[in-house]
């Protein structure tokens, strides 16, 4: 699977999730629970990626969170809400207001 590392075969399941983030086994039969389609593992996100849904599920300590409502949209911009805050602030005092 695009994205995993093969596993050590002298390394335990525990070991392999510790220290890669999550168990590859478990990698190659995860699907998105909205699409049912292919997920990409992120490491240095620590995220499960579906391009299809485009959506990023989280990963914590080695457990990857399959809940749609836990997911990051691939979209999301955590400094858009700052940047349209601050055209908003920029066009009121074009405007004068």
């Amino acid at each position: 699977m695009p994205g995993t590392d093969a596993a050590d075969p002298a390394a335990t399941a525990t070991d392999t999730a510790d220290a890669r983030g999550v168990d590859p086994k478990l990698l190659e039969i995860l699907v998105c629970p909205m699409t049912k389609g292919p997920l990409v593992y992120d490491r240095a996100a620590a995220e499960l990626i579906s391009r299809q849904a485009g959506l990023a599920y989280p990963v914590r300590d080695g457990v990857p969170i399959m809940l749609i409502d836990e997911a990051r949209h691939l979209d999301d911009d955590p400094l858009a809400d700052g940047r349209a805050a601050l055209d908003a602030a920029g066009e009121a005092r074009r405007s004068g207001r």
